[in-house]
């Protein structure tokens, strides 16, 4: 049997780079050796690398994603398994990329990603599907900010977080007046437009939505009970949250949840991983985000669920490699 290359693809250009190397590393060992040759990529700003067995780095040659080996042979990957959460590789700047050198790679497409990983766009589209989310105001690094007609609108508590970053980074909960500027400039470190959302006061859940052997498939419905205020940064990644799955729902909102998540998925096209976070207030759930390239290190919440449901993390992760070798 002629086993295909594949380069497991992590790092990126954002604080994000630590996540996506464990989630890589976790893509590594479980994809099926008796099926693939399975290689690490690791993309950062500063270098492109491959990295032999014995950790050993080598260039990327960005001209066709290859690399020479030591031995002098050329290494050319039959898929990239793309698992780079925010830049470059969630928010299409790669898949471009890959597009123009004729590579396949896993997960969505340029534009549904450039588009997930714009907050304001992705819930603008999703509106006219009719799936709702928090009255927000939207603003660009040098706009004016009146910070007495944003309280006035949204009221307080309120939420400020980057318009397009990923893993909670940049995100704060304001409760007074006098917090809000300092909100304002915590999430303009991490993007140039920030998204400040009126506060829902109800369950978080974070649904798990994928497509596997040509099924539109919601893995699960995790609850998120955050020891501090919200699902920040630690919450995700350094256990300061109770992650409950499946949540605590009756069955009549638990079909909600799931009917909307997969009509979410459906109605941007998506392919691959995603994972949607929603508040549900008073029955009725609002979306928060979709994530195309959601964590998943063991902590992560999708292999969780994946677990859970009954798909192995072989069996999922080989699942996106065939469905990308027949793209």
């Amino acid at each position: 049997m002629n086993k295909k290359n594949v380069a497991v693809v992590m790092g990126g250009f954002s604080d994000e780079y630590k996540v996506s190397l464990k989630s890589g590393q976790l893509i590594y060992d479980s994809l099926d050796r008796d099926l693939y040759h399975v290689y690490k990529v690791v993309i950062l700003k500063e270098e492109w690398y491959f990295l032999d067995e014995n950790d050993n780095k080598l260039p990327i040659n960005k001209g066709d994603f290859s690399v020479t080996l030591k031995n002098g042979e050329l290494l050319k990957f039959d898929v990239c398994f793309n698992i780079i959460h925010g830049a470059p590789g969630e928010n299409g700047e790669l898949q471009g990329y890959w597009n123009a050198i004729g590579q396949k790679y896993t997960g969505c497409d340029f534009y549904k990603s450039a588009l997930t990983f714009n907050k304001k766009d992705t819930l603008a589209v999703l509106s006219k599907y009719g799936i709702t989310s928090a009255k927000s105001i939207y603003l660009r690094k040098g706009d004016a900010i009146n910070a007495d007609q944003i309280i006035a609108e949204l009221n307080l508590p309120l939420f400020v977080k980057p318009n397009q970053s990923g893993s909670s980074l940049g995100i704060s909960k304001v409760k007074e007046p006098s917090e809000l500027a300092a909100a304002i400039e915590f999430a303009f470190k991490e993007d140039d437009e920030i998204l400040i959302e009126s506060f829902l006061d109800g369950m978080e859940v974070s649904v798990g939505v994928v497509d596997f052997k040509g099924e539109t498939v919601v893995l699960g419905i995790t609850e998120i009970v955050p020891d501090k205020e919200f699902f920040d940064y630690e919450a995700k990644y350094e256990g300061a949250s109770q992650e409950i799955t499946p949540a605590r729902l009756d069955n009549e909102t638990r079909e909600k949840v799931e009917k909307i998540a997969k009509h979410a998925y459906k109605s941007l096209g998506m392919s691959g991983f995603s994972r949607s976070e929603y508040i549900i207030m008073n029955g009725t759930p609002y979306m928060l985000e979709m994530n195309t390239n959601p964590g998943f290190s063991p902590a992560s919440i999708l292999p969780q669920q994946a677990k859970i449901y009954g798909i192995s993390i072989k069996d999922l992760c080989g699942n996106e490699v065939e469905k990308a070798l027949n793209k």
